[in-house]
């Protein structure tokens, strides 16, 4: 191995070193995901079983739904 290789494979792993050290900082301008956004995103995707997560998301909306109308309806007279 002559010094010329050496010295780009000390290069290449110094290299490599400093881009898997490097901060990932994340970017202030994108706004976190809520936990709906993100299962909304999972319930589309094709991953086996996905559908079952926007079915548990309606599932979940409707019981919210009628609690709130069960909450309105014991407010009004």
């Amino acid at each position: 191995m002559s010094l010329k290789q050496l010295s780009y494979g000390i290069l290449l792993v110094a290299a490599v070193a400093a881009f898997a050290c490097a901060k990932d900082e994340p970017d202030p301008n994108k706004p976190e995901l809520t936990q709906r956004e993100k299962d909304s995103i999972l319930g589309s995707s094709q991953i086996p079983g996905a559908k079952a997560v926007n079915r548990a998301m309606k599932s979940a909306d409707s019981a919210n739904a009628r609690q709130a109308r069960l909450d309105s309806a014991e407010k009004a007279p």
